[in-house]
């Protein structure tokens, strides 16, 4: 693994005034001030208007171009008693948007049904043979979601059987937008909607909000769908600034206050049922969880979870979801193992800029969990291809590093691939095999001459150097207020230079390797478990320095709550 770069700001003197004046408004420390600041929060109403979020602040839905045209569709439909499909991708925001859309369809009539196209036999986005079910089933509508905007053909081809489109979708668009009834998506060139980066499953709530909005319907009906939103946002990795913020913020405390019966049957396999969920939770918890479902069975088995309303069949369906959750951990473990193998013995993997990787008889469904690993790993724009069949095509994920745009790279070698799409920090792509050898050499000469130094190593983005005393339950509690984190609202970073065991750090786990903290800074002490570093404890138990760079938490042990640290990264003083 690559040591990270720890960006510590230096403040200046008129940072440290408005941090000053700030403390003093709000009757907060000026460290408080400081992390307030660094959000652009440098007003005391600012910083209360943050803190305190309102469904009142979100942005009008007709401002985004087609808005008119899909409510105006939408509702014949529902009058006409047409038989409306709705359409999703396979992964979290698909699924979720799927579950929204349908949850807030089904009030409005009982024709309807939803599809999730097969990841492993239709692959991602809009099918042929989704719109031929369509036609089966007599659907004359279908309003997709988290995908769409580059399916020109499909639209075309369904535009033929009598089946209109309404798409909603926030990928990056191509040079020609389908032919559909309406296309919702504030990436469009010319779509004036001021905030661009909702979700997949955040354009369907915007297009169900529209609908509220223009027929008077009672927006309770609308607030219990956050829930869902709040899963997509955490787990599509979109920031979480602005209306996503809003949305997240609420979506929350649904969760927490009155979870559906789906979602109660998931934290209860997760572990977590009882507890305060967070954004991390849906992250690393529920959402890998609903995810599992599409990568290595079906989507529709998640999307019916979130939909139901019968306890048992909800309880079946998490049992079911979990297990494919385990097999999918380790799956992705073994895939991985494979593809570092294969850089290993690479003889020049390690003057290379990029990572392409190829294997037959990869699982489909975890190759882009593999690519993040790898990406982890050399820290460099890496891709995981594979196949499992004779087509001649392969297919797989990409994934970047800080603030590189991995689809414009993809993109520059798009004469060579059968599709792709995605965005700047994640995409998925296919191509004919042959092809293969020719990518690999164009994409690895393009993140070579567009890369910057700066962007080959791991950053972390440090709020402030301080010591243990300065971390106290008041300090704690304006961290807390500032949640949810995310992108684009980070969870606050810190460092701490020169700690020492103070009495009992040592190694925990099964097998050792973890590493249980106590330490001081002889200004105060904490504790704290750091994973995967068990190695360190003899250093530190022979009273060495080292300097800590962490996250803080609450842990609560004999129903006694403390702050503790979380390590990103411990610095022996060698």
């Amino acid at each position: 693994m690559i040591e990270s770069v720890w960006q510590i700001p230096t403040l200046s003197e008129e940072q440290r005034a408005l941090h000053k004046r700030l403390a003093r408004e709000l009757n907060i420390s000026e460290l408080s001030a400081q992390i307030l600041a660094d959000r652009g929060l440098t007003t005391a109403e600012a910083a209360r208007a943050f803190i305190r979020p309102s469904m009142e602040d979100l942005h009008d839905p007709f401002l985004m171009r087609d808005m008119e045209h899909a409510v105006i569709r939408l509702h014949h439909a529902i009058e006409k008693h047409e038989r409306i499909m709705v359409y999703g991708d396979y992964d979290v925001d698909g699924i979720t948007a799927v579950a929204l859309m349908f949850s807030f369809l089904r009030h409005l009539t009982n024709n309807l049904i939803f599809y999730i196209p097969d990841r492993h036999s239709e692959g991602y986005g809009i099918s042929f043979k989704g719109i031929d079910t369509a036609q089966a089933e007599g659907c004359s509508l279908i309003v997709a979601l988290d995908c769409g905007i580059k399916a020109v053909d499909k639209v075309a081809y369904a535009t033929e059987r009598g089946i209109d489109f309404i798409i909603c979708d926030h990928h990056t668009p191509g040079d020609e937008i389908p032919q559909a009834k309406a296309v919702l998506n504030m990436k469009r060139t010319d779509c004036p909607y001021p905030f661009k980066e909702l979700s997949g499953c955040g354009v369907g709530f915007k297009l169900a909000q529209a609908y509220t909005e223009r027929y008077c319907l009672d927006r309770q009906g609308l607030y219990q769908l956050l829930p869902l939103l709040a899963m997509s946002i955490a787990s599509d990795i979109v920031p979480i600034v602005d209306e996503n913020r809003t949305l997240a913020s609420f979506g929350l405390r649904h969760i927490n206050r009155q979870p559906s019966i789906g979602l109660q049957a998931i934290m209860r396999v997760a572990g977590i049922e009882g507890q305060t969920v967070t954004i991390s939770d849906l992250v690393y918890k529920i959402g890998p969880r609903i995810n599992a479902a599409g990568r290595m069975r079906s989507g529709v088995e998640a999307a019916q979870l979130l939909i139901t309303t019968d306890p048992e069949y909800a309880d079946q369906l998490a049992q079911e979801i979990n297990e494919h959750n385990n097999e999918r951990r380790d799956c992705d473990n073994k895939t991985t193992e494979e593809a570092l193998a294969q850089l290993h013995a690479d003889t020049e993997n390690d003057q290379r800029y990029s990572t392409v990787v190829y294997a037959e008889g990869w699982h489909k469904g975890v190759v882009g969990i593999a690519a993040s690993r790898l990406t982890e790993y050399y820290y460099r724009p890496t891709i995981v291809l594979t196949s499992d069949d004779d087509s001649g095509i392969i297919s797989g994920s990409a994934r970047s590093v800080s603030d590189f745009d991995i689809y414009s790279a993809i993109d520059s070698c798009s004469d060579l691939l059968t599709n792709f799409g995605g965005h700047m920090f994640a995409a998925g792509l296919s191509m004919k095999k042959e092809n293969l050898p020719e990518f690999k050499q164009r994409f690895e000469a393009y993140v070579a001459a567009h890369i910057r130094p700066e962007q080959m190593k791991p950053t972390i983005q440090v709020e402030a150097e301080i010591a243990f005393d300065e971390i106290t339950p008041e300090f704690y509690n304006i961290l807390r207020h500032l949640e949810p984190f995310g992108p684009g609202n980070p969870r606050p970073v810190f460092v701490t230079r020169n700690v020492i065991n103070n009495r009992n750090t040592r190694r925990v786990g099964r097998n050792g390797e973890h590493l249980k903290l106590d330490l001081t800074d002889r200004t105060a002490a904490i504790s704290g478990i750091a994973f995967g570093e068990g190695d360190k404890a003899l250093y530190l138990q022979n009273g060495n320095a080292a300097d800590v760079c962490y996250e803080l938490e609450e842990n609560t042990f004999n129903h006694i709550t403390s702050i503790q640290l979380r390590p990103l990264e411990i610095r022996l003083k060698q």
